[in-house]
C-alpha cells in the first residue's frame, strides 16, 4: 500500500472515461488500498483512479469523522438521486487551492461491485452522496468545475494558473 501522486489538471486523462472493471481481482484491490492511503493523506472524503492514472471505474469514499471506513466500489452506477440538493464546497488535489460551491443531489442510491466481486446497492447521503456523486464524475472524465457557469468555472481556472 502507498501513496500515489495525482495526475495535474490538465493531464487529457482526467477528460477521459474510465474502462469498466470486468472483475475484482488482488490487482484491484490492491489499486483500492493505494488510492484510500492517497485519500487519507490529502486529506479527502473520496477518490477515483483516473486521478491517480488508471484509467479504470474504481473509486472510494469515506465521509466517517472517525475514518478507516472507506467504500469501495467498482463500475459504480447512480440508481437514484433525492430532488434535494444539497451545496458542499468542492476541490480537487488535480487542481489543488481552489474550491467552489457545488449543489448536487442530497442522497443517491449507487450500484457497484464490492470487494467481494458482488453486485451491491447502498444509500449515500450528506457528505458521501456528494463524495460519490464527485468521484463517479471523474470515472466519466468530468472535474466538479464542469458543473459551474462558464464565467465562475473560467474565473476558478484562472486563479488556479495563477497559483501554479
Amino acid at each position: 500500500m502507498s501513496v500515489r501522486t495525482c495526475l495535474p489538471w490538465p493531464d487529457k486523462r482526467l477528460r477521459t472515461k474510465a474502462g469498466d472493471v470486468t472483475e475484482i481481482t488482488d490487482d484491484i484491490r490492491a489499486i483500492w488500498d493505494d488510492m484510500i492511503d492517497t485519500m487519507e493523506a490529502m486529506p479527502g472524503v473520496g477518490l477515483a483512479a483516473p486521478q491517480i492514472g488508471v484509467m479504470l471505474r474504481l473509486a472510494v469514499v469515506d465521509g466517517s469523522t472517525e475514518r478507516g471506513k472507506a467504500v469501495r466500489l467498482a463500475n459504480p452506477e447512480i440508481l437514484h438521486s433525492s430532488v434535494e440538493l444539497r451545496e458542499h464546497e468542492e476541490a480537487s488535489p488535480n487542481l489543488p487551492g481552489v474550491s467552489a460551491k457545488v449543489k448536487r443531489p442530497r442522497a443517491v442510491t449507487v450500484k457497484f461491485l464490492n470487494e467481494q466481486g458482488q453486485i451491491d446497492h447502498r444509500d449515500f447521503v450528506g457528505i458521501e452522496a456528494t463524495s460519490v456523486q464527485h468521484q463517479i464524475d471523474h470515472l466519466n472524465g468530468r472535474m466538479y468545475f464542469d458543473r459551474l457557469s462558464k464565467v465562475k468555472r473560467d474565473m476558478l481556472l484562472r486563479k488556479a494558473k495563477k497559483q501554479g
